[in-house]
């Protein structure tokens, strides 16, 4: 019985936001023109979003290169000490 009321309550819900719907007037061309540049905005912001994430993972990139050459001169200059040290120097 839950269900039921569930479900005349939804299809009621569909039919006033139908009615309501069907009572607003077409839209204008002005609409149309703003729709569309906002269409164009957000499809350049997605671009712009896009291009920022490439260069993002570039970036992150670079980094742990830099940091892989870091370590490996870390690596280097503590060896070099040690030789140094068994040198007597």
């Amino acid at each position: 019985m839950m269900k039921v009321k569930k479900l005349l309550s939804l299809l009621l819900a569909t039919l006033i936001l139908a009615a309501f719907f069907v009572g607003c007037g077409g839209v204008s061309e002005e609409e149309m023109a703003e729709l569309q540049a906002l269409r164009q905005e957000v499809a350049a912001l997605q671009e712009e979003s896009q291009d920022l994430s490439s260069e993002k993972a570039k970036l992150e990139r670079e980094i742990a290169e830099l940091n892989t050459k870091l370590d490996q001169c870390a690596k280097d200059k503590e060896q070099t000490k040690k030789n140094l040290e068994a040198m007597g120097m």
